[in-house]
């Protein structure tokens, strides 16, 4: 039997129904989790926690492991694309059947004997519980008989997922469909477009990913003077592909996605308009050989740096600051084939240099 087209109207806009009697399912940060190691030595898990007495077999759990942030923070890395963003929800596996209906009763009876939870809050509760235990449909989705009970260990329910590192709580909580069946081996239907996939996960990669400080090798170094060219390089052994890894591994349930930076360039910004960069527009490209600029060699003092810049002005007492940024290109690969692009990253550090006034300069 379907639910009353009026219903359905209310539910849609009762938000302290669907609070209350859905919203302890869906899953966020585990105060338990493990630190996010800054190396592929380890990894982090981001979802739901672990396995207890109750018999409870499986969470929406996501792995990160290669080059991630600590403390499961995000990244360094700043997306070339100011409209890309990492996704602030999602739909992942989450529990069986016997240990949903578990759950979900007790919730249902909590939510039904909270105070104030009458009119159509409280046909919301009873139209929820009907769904799972009695196979009234919900909205436009079939019902299930007891919970799937019957099925328990042939499939999973899926529930919502929000992305801890979403400032905006709009859409942080935008994955309202209520928890779902899907059976081992099976994909959920295309209408939950945020079910977990490999190109979900490539995204959280990004955005939990850190690149290597960007400290350019200087000639002079540190300190350099008025007018004189000073060359920048980096060395390919200074900074190679970077790669970090987002995985969900659950009973009838397993995807990867890893996400790879690729240096292409760096861009010198002198920290005065009292300067020049060489190239003009201060990006320098990366050498077939995988560096960047050329090393100051005797001998080279007259000619121009084919990556570097020049300060017109004295830096006084004090220093300025110059910010080199790499510009990283960033694809993914992942489970069955899966592959793409993300937006270019970048990520960028200052070091202080030094600009004396000296007339003549012996090199």
């Amino acid at each position: 039997m379907p639910v009353n087209r009026a219903l359905r109207t209310a539910l849609s806009t009762s938000t302290a129904a669907l609070t209350l009697a859905f919203g302890v399912l869906v899953l966020t940060e585990p105060a338990s989790s493990t630190e996010l190691p800054t190396n592929d030595k380890g990894g982090k898990t981001e979802g739901a926690g672990g396995s207890d007495d109750s018999g409870i077999y499986a969470t929406a759990e996501i792995t990160y492991s290669g080059a991630v942030a600590k403390n499961g923070s995000t990244g360094n890395v700043t997306s070339s694309d100011v409209n890309w963003t990492p996704p602030p929800c999602w739909y992942a596996p989450y529990l069986g059947a016997k240990d949903f209906k578990k759950k979900m009763s007790e919730e249902i009876e909590t939510a039904k004997n909270t105070p104030g939870m009458g009119g159509t809050a409280g046909s919301a509760i009873g139209e929820m519980q009907r769904h799972y235990e009695d196979e009234y449909g919900w909205t436009d989705t079939p019902g299930y008989k007891d919970y799937n009970v019957d099925k328990d260990g042939d499939g999973m329910f899926w529930a919502a997922v929000k992305n801890p590192d979403e400032p905006d709580v709009l859409k942080r909580n935008s994955c309202n469909e209520l928890p779902f069946w899907v059976e081992n081996g099976d994909t959920p239907p295309p209408r939950y477009k945020e079910a977990i996939k490999p190109e979900i996960l490539a995204a959280l990669a990004y955005q939990h990913m850190t690149l290597p400080d960007t400290k350019v090798t200087l000639a002079p170094e540190a300190t350099t003077k008025v007018n004189l060219p000073t060359w920048a390089w980096l060395d390919k052994a200074v900074f190679d592909e970077v790669q970090a890894t987002a995985a969900v591994n659950v009973p009838g349930f397993n995807i990867q996605a890893t996400t790879t930076a690729k240096p292409v360039s760096l861009k010198l910004e002198p920290g005065t308009d009292d300067a020049q960069t060489y190239p003009a527009s201060g990006a320098c490209t990366i050498n077939a050989d995988g560096s960047i600029g050329e090393p100051y060699a005797k001998g080279k003092s007259d000619e121009t740096p084919p990556c570097g810049l020049k300060y017109l002005r004295s830096s006084g007492d004090g220093t300025y600051k110059l910010r080199a940024t790499i510009t990283w290109q960033i694809s993914w690969t992942g489970t069955g084939g899966a592959g793409g692009d993300l937006p270019d990253g970048t990520f960028g550090n200052e070091q202080p240099v030094t600009v004396q006034e000296i007339q003549a300069v012996n090199r």
